[in-house]
């Protein structure tokens, strides 16, 4: 087992990764195995390639890392900066237009359409959990939410992803009082379990990540159960699996996860300008920012 599953951007793109050839597309559940990553039957994208789940996530932690002003024109130009620099096939058809058609952060915020309560604002939040108490990351993760998921809903979702990934970081308590815990910061059911197919509402994606954490003790099940929910299981995926990443990250929880991914699947990640390799290394720039003083 690679290192790199360790680390949790790398996590969350294997996961998102893997989640991509099943994303919407039901008729490819039987592939759920692990062997391999799978070609989705309608998307472009190669397998082993991350989608906008990924990219978003990435254009977040580098202004965390970078330690830039949390507002909202310097996250929106990391945004229009990390698709310009790396454009690719996961966006719905209008953003990717929309994406391609701007030039800077300014642009992005006086054309942008804000009020959508789907899961755009929760799948990249997972970074924000590295602020050192659950007031920042609510503040935080509720200015990146409201850029282009200014709804309750959408906030909503975003706020409990981003504390997920906090809870795991700084070692807050088991995994199966996660729930419980996103429930007393964050108005939701998080700790009812989710059933059925995955909508794209982002509150769906959140709750059924949670659920997958929650009843889940390996990273294989915990993998595989989320693409067996259906639907947006990309984004599922990416924020469960992260979440056990974070924990490990953090030298936490380990006793509570099998560590059994197949080691194909890491070295089956892309591996570009910005792929496996450039993922590990803004985690552990990430990583090194816990407990200290940011934002």
């Amino acid at each position: 087992m690679l290192l790199e599953l360790a680390m949790p951007s790398a996590g969350y793109a294997y996961a998102d990764a893997y989640g991509a050839g099943f994303e919407y597309a039901d008729e490819m559940i039987a592939n759920n195995d692990l062997s391999r990553y799978v070609q989705h039957p309608r998307f472009r994208l190669n397998p082993g390639s991350y989608t906008d789940d990924t990219q978003m996530s990435i254009a977040i932690a580098e202004v965390i890392v970078a330690q830039a002003p949390w507002t909202p024109e310097v996250l929106a130009d990391s945004f229009v900066t990390a698709f310009k620099r790396d454009q690719r096939e996961g966006y719905s058809r209008s953003f990717y237009h929309f994406l391609g058609e701007i030039q800077d952060g300014e642009e992005f915020l006086t054309k942008i359409n804000p009020d959508s309560d789907k899961s755009g604002g929760a799948m990249r939040a997972a970074p924000i959990g590295i602020y050192p108490t659950p007031e920042k990351v609510i503040e935080a993760a509720t200015i990146q939410a409201a850029i282009t998921h200014n709804t309750t809903d959408g906030i909503n979702a975003a706020v409990a992803a981003a504390l997920m990934s906090h809870y795991f970081i700084y070692r807050l308590g088991a995994k199966r009082k996660l729930g419980r815990f996103l429930e007393g910061y964050v108005s939701g059911e998080w700790n009812k379990p989710w059933e059925g197919k995955v909508k794209s509402k982002g509150w769906m994606s959140v709750r059924a990540a949670i659920t997958a954490v929650m009843r889940n003790d390996s990273m294989s099940e915990l993998l595989q159960d989320c693409i067996a929910f259906t639907g947006d299981v990309d984004t599922v995926a990416a924020m469960s699996t992260t979440g056990y990443a974070y924990a490990l990250a953090a030298g936490s929880c380990s006793e509570e996860i099998t560590q059994d991914i197949p080691n194909h699947l890491v070295t089956g990640l892309e591996n570009g300008a910005y792929g496996r390799d450039y993922l590990i290394e803004l985690d552990k720039q990430l990583m090194s920012l816990v407990g200290k003083k940011i934002g």
